[in-house]
């Protein structure tokens, strides 16, 4: 594809320069654990919520607006604090319970592999990160000077400020970027941004639609897109170069 509507890390007269992941669902498996502490917390407060709905609603949240959804759906007043609470009790589930994305870590070495460079860009906190990435020793791969919190950093999805803040960190403009996500929110953050980004879902569930989207059903079909795109790319800058 060229450019024009499409963002020019992935057109063929473009340049792919950075990479980056989001967490839950797509390096770590642990948002169905997450929104079912959430759920749990819900039912508490009065809300008959199940915890395949919670994960429905909740996926890709910030917990302080899932907090405001419990409270107005309940009537009832929660803790000043229980953000902050729920931050506490989800990174003490991660450090023993968080489990790696079927095929993650292949994925992660096989984009380094092809010389891209990667980050992260995720709602968790950094101290929810740095458990999930110990426990399922991701840590060994991801640096973490390259690990962004939209929490920590008051930035979460779907604004664009995380990723945004992650280019601005490689020192490369958005429009060179790729992102990884599997939830609406996240591909809405990148799209703001400015970025392509790939969509780890189902294909026969449903997802948004612009230009810049691609989807895949399992992580090793990303390094393949990525492996295409750099290909396109290095033949069509060959076939500018003067006789």
């Amino acid at each position: 594809m060229n450019s024009g509507s499409y963002p020019a890390s992935i057109c063929k007269d473009g340049e792919l320069k950075l990479v980056i992941f989001d967490c839950d669902g797509v390096l770590v498996d642990g948002e169905q654990l997450s929104t079912a502490q959430m759920a749990a917390e819900a039912r508490k407060y009065g809300w008959d919520l199940s915890d395949e709905e919670a994960h429905k609603i909740f996926t890709g949240g910030e917990l302080a607006k899932i907090g405001q959804q419990i409270a107005q759906k309940t009537g009832k007043k929660l803790p000043e604090d229980w953000d902050m609470m729920m931050q506490q009790r989800i990174v003490t589930m991660m450090k023993t319970d968080a489990e790696t994305v079927d095929g993650a870590e292949d994925m992660l070495n096989s984009v380094i592999d092809l010389g891209l460079p990667i980050r992260v860009g995720s709602n968790s906190s950094g101290a929810e990160m740095e458990a999930k990435f110990a426990s399922t020793g991701l840590d060994e791969v991801l640096e973490d000077h390259r690990i962004h919190s939209g929490r920590d950093l008051e930035m979460p999805k779907p604004r664009p400020d995380i990723y945004l803040h992650a280019a601005k960190q490689e020192g490369v403009p958005p429009t060179n970027c790729i992102v990884l996500e599997d939830s609406d929110a996240g591909v809405e953050a990148a799209r703001r941004a400015g970025m392509a980004c790939v969509l780890l879902r189902p294909l026969d569930k449903p997802a948004p639609e612009w230009p810049g989207l691609l989807r895949i059903d399992h992580l090793s079909q990303f390094p393949e897109i990525l492996s295409e795109v750099l290909t396109q790319q290095r033949q069509n800058h060959e076939e500018m170069l003067p006789a």
